[in-house]
């Protein structure tokens, strides 16, 4: 809590009479922060006067309840305050949040969507009543201390303390706003927790819904929410009743009289609820609880018998398929057929994608395979055959294909037969440590297989190069018998055959306006850390830059790491891009690249536009993953530690000076000697025709890639973070380069005319 990002808080912290030493470690925390109040209850009450306690003490606008054995999640207030002044101070906001295992595992709410930030905001419960099916506790809102004095809400003692404040919370609040975030990480222990601890305490449920109907007893205003407060309260005591983990054996038949009388007493007729639903509440209304006990063991053997259904044909459909594929691979190796994928299967790109391209147009005669999950098959342009992993077409092009293309490791149950030849084309140029080195870097080689990696290298016949520095790398941390084929990164190809009108459509599919900045923001995964997050403050990066810039995020979803692991926020001009399928198609749009040691830049050096580095993170970074390159040396283009330095960059002009294109056009000449826009094509004649000598390269300064929406030629400068009037300036003409502001370096024209159709309005410096 001490650590967060916005210090304008107090921090009430409640001893509840603890018997372990709580009490003296908040004593000291409050000795030396003056933010710590400590709270020292004579006697064990419980969570709900602890909470009463604090709030009597409170003096601040917003009250944030947190659990002793929860936690914020970083930037977590700034991020609260930051919405709360967006939507005008409602008396209520809701947050989301993500259950955190001791295993080390993290998954998000499951109803999130519910928080969306949509529409007008904020509102009242009328307009968005979903709210009420979140999860009902009082650490995933906060609420304004002026509003819960003048209605005097208090939490009361006992378990499930919860359930009488949540509900009249937000019944009665005139406005509410929320929070499409994670701010709270839940713990879930393995064992302890109060309500998985067994006993009659459990019965506590019963008051605290006879207080949430008094509630409503108390306001006729309030009746049209008895029937949605009604199905809440008997799926939670079918829930209650239903952990084993709560009631002892001696208190079920307790709990089932007390919920049939509960029921009865607060029924609402005609409330509407699907007929499982209601045949449950039925059940344990009447009392019938040998019935509701057999028909939920009914129900258990019927999907226990369906699960092992479905498991016998998955194990008589697997062993069809295996005689299939034993069955294909008596028949002749066809060398007419190539078959290509891309890691996950996520549809079609990469280098494979361009490979498969080339093969089309080089050697027509190869008619393509594409291995594509299912719900991606129209990510597969018209062209080559698709075909779904684990199906019997994709057995029977994994054994008569001849070429087999893949940039991840092969599938396992593939039999490298004579005359099949297997492309390994990687996954970029390594920066950081790969293969058997990872061996001494435990955090990064996760749940490798040495042994099987090995296995696989041993089945590989090429392995594509960008550079030299990827042929020693790859030679040895995959030691084997292959040929390295250093032909340049064919993805990269698509960057020199795009046009301008290419720049413009990108951009306006992913909604970026023409006269603004886009900036693609793709950091590399941390392997040091168990879930993945942005290093930068998006919201405030984009706020702090101003109107004319727009933050394309975009995380790396390598190994282990899917799009959802990566939190984006809703803000305004930043957009969250971790799940597009087109990386290019996202290289063309933006203007300037910011990351820090992901091998994106060097693909995106072949663009000849801006790259930032932001590399705040370096020491912990190299002892987890370790690099090849040390990028403080050998950058391609300005280095930034922090996000003050990182903004100074670009409101100096510092991004794309004279010094950012000399860095550029180094490491340019480094790492993509052979990127001139036929690198697939160099690849499919020495893998497929035999050809020794490679095709000519054009030289470095006559390739011309797509041109950038916004011309190098328009200076674009935000106010400097000491500085905080506008930028002042006056109007130019079309196509001039405006003088450099105090302090700033003046840019380079580009090389040739800017097109017509990118020539944007004169700039006029916006204020912030």
């Amino acid at each position: 809590m001490l650590s967060q990002s916005f210090p304008d808080l107090e921090l009430i912290a409640v001893d509840d009479a603890s018997p372990d030493a709580c009490g003296d470690i908040i004593d000291e925390f409050a000795a030396r922060d003056a933010r710590v109040r400590p709270v020292h209850l004579p006697a064990n009450r419980g969570l709900g006067p602890a909470r009463n306690a604090g709030m009597s003490r409170a003096t601040g606008d917003y009250l944030v309840f947190l659990d002793g054995d929860d936690t914020l999640t970083p930037d977590a207030l700034r991020t609260v305050a930051d919405r709360l002044k967006e939507t005008g101070g409602p008396d209520v906001l809701v947050y989301d949040y993500a259950r955190t295992y001791w295993t080390g595992d993290t998954v998000r709410n499951q109803a999130a969507a519910r928080l969306a930030e949509e529409g007008p905001a904020p509102f009242r419960l009328a307009d968005r009543p979903e709210l009420l099916h979140l999860l009902m506790v009082a650490w995933n809102k906060t609420c304004r201390r002026e509003f819960v004095e003048r209605h005097g809400f208090t939490f009361p003692p006992g378990l499930y303390e919860d359930t009488p404040w949540t509900y009249p919370v937000l019944m009665r609040a005139e406005s509410i706003a929320t929070l499409d975030r994670v701010c709270v990480h839940y713990r879930q222990r393995r064992r302890g927790s109060i309500l998985g601890t067994p006993g009659e305490g459990h019965l506590d449920v019963f008051a605290q819904y006879d207080r949430v109907f008094a509630f409503l007893d108390s306001d006729p205003e309030l009746d049209r929410w008895r029937p949605v407060l009604y199905r809440r309260m008997a799926d939670h005591l079918a829930v209650v009743f239903s952990r084993r983990d709560r009631l002892p054996r001696g208190v079920r038949a307790e709990f089932l009289r007390r919920a049939r009388t509960q029921l009865r007493r607060h029924r609402v007729p005609g409330a509407r609820a699907p007929l499982p639903v209601r045949l449950r509440h039925g059940l344990i209304r009447l009392g019938l609880h040998r019935t509701y006990r057999v028909l939920r063991l009914a129900s258990a053997g019927c999907r226990r018998l369906l699960g092992l259904t479905a498991g016998m044909l998955r194990a008589v459909r697997s062993g069809v398929l295996r005689l299939h594929y034993r069955t294909q691979r008596l028949l002749p190796v066809r060398a007419d057929r190539a078959l290509f994928a891309v890691r996950h299967d996520r549809g079609h790109g990469g280098d494979p994608g361009a490979l498969e391209e080339a093969f089309r147009s080089v050697v027509p005669h190869i008619r393509t395979a594409w291995a594509v999950a299912p719900g991606l098959r129209h990510a597969v342009p018209p062209g080559p055959r698709r075909v779904v992993p684990g199906t019997a077409a994709w057995f029977t092009e994994l054994a008569r294909a001849k070429y087999l293309v893949r940039d991840a490791p092969f599938d396992p149950r593939l039999v490298k037969r004579r005359g099949q030849v297997l492309v390994q084309t990687q996954g970029g140029t390594p920066l950081g440590h790969a293969g058997l080195d990872l061996q001494e870097r435990p955090a990064a080689a996760g749940d490798t297989d040495f042994a099987a990696l090995l296995r696989d290298v041993d089945r590989w016949d090429h392995v594509l190069s960008a550079n030299r520095h990827s042929t020693l790398t790859w030679l040895r941390v995959h030691p084997g018998t292959y040929s390295v084929v250093e032909c340049g990164q064919p993805r990269t190809d698509v960057f020199l055959r795009a046009t301008a009108a290419d720049t413009v459509r990108q951009r306006e599919l992913l909604g970026v306006p023409a006269d603004s900045v886009a900036i693609l923001y793709a950091p590399a995964r941390r392997d040091h850390r168990r879930g993945q997050r942005f290093p930068l403050d998006l919201e405030r990066l984009a706020r702090r830059l101003g109107p004319r810039f727009v933050v394309l995020a975009r995380g790396d979803t390598g190994a282990g790491v899917r799009p959802g692991d990566w939190t984006v926020p809703r803000a305004a001009r930043v957009v969250d891009v971790t799940a597009h399928p087109n990386l290019p198609g996202l290289c063309l749009a933006s203007d300037v690249l910011v990351t820090d040691y992901a091998p994106l830049m060097v693909d995106y050096a072949v663009l000849d536009r801006p790259i930032v580095l932001h590399t705040g993170d370096h020491q912990a970074y190299e002892a987890a993953r370790g690099l090849y390159v040390d990028l403080r040396a050998v950058a391609p283009g300005p280095a930034a530690r922090d996000e003050d330095e990182l903004v100074g960059l670009f409101a100096s002009g510092r991004w794309c000076d004279t010094h950012a294109a000399g860095l550029r056009a180094a490491f340019r000449e480094r790492f993509c000697p052979w990127d001139d826009g036929r690198a697939a094509e160099r690849a499919v004649r020495r893998i497929v025709l035999g050809e020794s000598e490679p095709l000519p390269v054009t030289p470095l300064a006559r390739r011309r890639p797509a041109p950038a929406a916004t011309p190098r030629a328009l200076q674009v400068t935000v106010p400097a973070p000491a500085t905080l009037g506008p930028p002042t300036g006056t109007p130019l003409p079309v196509g001039t380069a405006p003088a450099p502001p105090r302090g700033a370096a003046a840019v380079d024209a580009p090389a040739g005319p800017v097109p017509h159709a990118l020539r944007p309005r004169p700039i006029v410096p916006d204020r912030p």
